[in-house]
């Protein structure tokens, strides 16, 4: 029996939502993306509340297996860190209230994950996530690209197989070592076709 998970890119203006089956091969199946948008001009209170019910929706619509939120960092100012991280909270309580276990992921480890590098920019992920998803288009905006990676590094396993883990995360995959996830195999394949010469 495969998993259906909700990955969640927490945002107070747009917080990203992705949901994904993966099968026990590890094949992914896209469910549904989009955004959840709340404008500056209304009030904080309004603003989580939207939030929230867009976040029970999703829940209710798809019934998610599990869920996947990205762990906050105070590596922007203080406004954006309080934003995010209220939109966070907001997805851990939407999962408790629900019974859906929870990951938390680093978005290095994400990007290690889908792609094999974990400072690979985000076109670098939309393209990943549309080839493991069999997506005829990258995934937009990148709110919502973000939030399908997410979905499908935790149904991954959370690894990070590829090289070390990305400083202060921690792998916590059960494939063997160096094994390569099919999106990492088909990362490797495009790296290695554009160092061929006379590209």
């Amino acid at each position: 029996m495969g998993t259906r998970v909700l990955g969640v890119d927490p945002g107070l203006t747009r917080c990203g939502i992705g949901v994904v089956d993966v099968a026990p091969n590890r094949r992914a199946t896209l469910v549904f993306y989009g955004v959840i948008r709340t404008s500056p001009d209304l009030g904080i209170d309004r603003r989580l509340l939207l939030i929230a019910e867009g976040l029970e929706e999703a829940i209710l619509t798809h019934r998610p297996t599990a869920m996947a939120v990205e762990r906050v960092f105070a590596q922007q100012n203080l406004s954006t860190v309080m934003g995010t991280a209220q939109a966070s909270g907001l997805a851990l309580y939407s999962a408790a209230k629900h019974g859906i276990p929870i990951g938390m992921h680093t978005p290095s480890e994400v990007k290690a994950a889908v792609t094999g590098y974990g400072n690979a920019e985000k076109k670098q992920v939309q393209t990943m996530v549309a080839r493991v998803l069999g997506m005829p288009e990258l995934p937009q905006p990148a709110d919502a690209a973000d939030a399908l990676a997410l979905a499908i590094c935790h149904a991954w396993g959370g690894s990070v197989p590829v090289g070390k883990a990305p400083h202060g995360s921690r792998s916590t995959s059960t494939m063997p070592a160096g094994a390569l996830t099919p999106a990492q195999q088909a990362w490797q394949r495009a790296e290695q076709a554009s160092r061929r010469p006379g590209r």
